[in-house]
């Protein structure tokens, strides 16, 4: 009798130590409740494509961590932030580029007299702006092959393709970008276009020159309702086709990413065109402060770090994006764009590349606009 009792007595232990063991690795590795942090992502469109794809591999990974995205154009994106008129409190932003970010610091520490962010801004993923157009009106319009602003704004003028060595039945020349109150390749476009009618560095006093105010003016005319981020922009551009829009100035990551759903939608891809001078823009994160405890923070910062790891920029170059991780080289990456044949591509174009205007060139460029009738 005394035998069996202690037979049960330690069938009872074992029992009780499985259970032991199996409740430890469910509190290890299982997500608690109330402990389950949520990071929400505020980023341009441009990043939505490789961000929805790495979210479920960082979820997996980090099964505590909850990502939710959200997507505005980089410019939006501060005005909401400042103004509070999100419905959700933002964790990470995530514009084109970090000069949007000092813009955001700017603003905010004027009225609030703290530090907007928990660390320094982080490069995410970088590319550059570039203009595009269907092949057939691109060898018109630049019939050497260079992107020349003079031709777009001849073009404009002209208003029509027949006036300029097109065909009739083109119909109207249509350009199309981005609304620069709201995104940053519209602030680009704008800021490149007035250096080159200029012909030289721009600043406050030289963007209010007459002939850069009669440029923005032509520029507003012709363009239609543009869009409020790049991808909307492109995403309509083929969309439309030739007869709606012509050329465009976009990201050169969207218009790698996008080329063969060109292919398949209008029958016909369009040529990219690398501009001379032009920008480069580095995608840039930032975890907020406001409304943001320290340990939603430190699963944001879990987030960043992910990001940048070789295994996750080999997506964003996929995307079209160049990488901010030196390690990680554009030419091996399997499924890259550059190893598709699109029309003009380069792996290391031979052009200036320059900063993104600072935070008073984009105010100005802003303010032109408005008033440009």
């Amino acid at each position: 009798m005394t035998k069996k009792k202690s037979n049960s007595q330690r069938q009872n232990r074992v029992f009780i130590s499985i259970v032991i063991i199996f409740a430890s690795l469910c509190l290890t590795y299982a997500p608690l409740p109330g402990l389950e942090q949520t990071v929400i992502v505020v980023s341009g469109t441009e990043l939505q494509a490789p961000l929805q794809q790495l979210e479920a591999k960082f979820e997996q990974e980090n099964p505590n961590i909850k990502l939710s995205l959200k997507f505005q154009g980089s410019q939006e994106m501060v005005n909401k932030y400042i103004d509070h008129n999100n419905d959700f409190k933002p964790t990470v932003l995530i514009p084109a580029n970090g000069v949007i970010l000092t813009e955001l610091s700017e603003r905010y520490k004027a009225t609030n007299n703290s530090e907007p962010f928990y660390d320094s801004p982080r490069p995410i993923a970088k590319t550059m702006l570039v203009g595009i157009a269907w092949q057939e009106r691109g060898k018109v319009l630049f019939p050497d092959g260079r992107f020349r602003w003079q031709r777009l704004e001849q073009a404009m003028e002209a208003g029509d393709w027949k006036k300029i060595g097109g065909s009739s039945n083109w119909g109207s020349f249509d350009f199309v970008t981005t609304d620069p109150t709201r995104s940053n390749s519209g602030q680009l476009t704008l800021n490149l276009w007035a250096q080159s009618k200029l012909g030289g560095n721009l600043n406050s006093a030289s963007l209010n020159n007459l002939s850069v105010r009669s440029l923005f003016g032509l520029i507003k005319k012709s363009v239609y309702q543009p869009p409020r981020s790049t991808d909307i922009l492109l995403q309509e551009f083929i969309a439309r086709g030739a007869n709606d829009a012509d050329v465009a100035t976009v990201y050169e990551s969207i218009a790698l990413s996008r080329w063969q759903q060109a292919g398949t939608n209008q029958g016909k891809p369009y040529q990219i065109y690398y501009l001379n001078p032009t920008i480069e823009t580095v995608s840039t994160a930032a975890i907020v402060r406001q409304d943001i405890d320290a340990t939603t923070a430190k699963a944001a910062r879990k987030f960043l770090d992910f990001l940048t790891l070789p295994e996750q920029q080999v997506v964003f170059i996929q995307h079209g994006f160049r990488s901010v991780n030196n390690s990680v080289d554009l030419k091996s990456v399997p499924n890259s764009p550059w190893s598709q044949n699109i029309p003009g591509t380069e792996i290391q174009p031979s052009i200036q590349t320059l900063p993104p205007p600072n935070t008073q060139m984009i105010t100005e460029i802003q303010r032109l606009w408005e008033r440009a009738n």
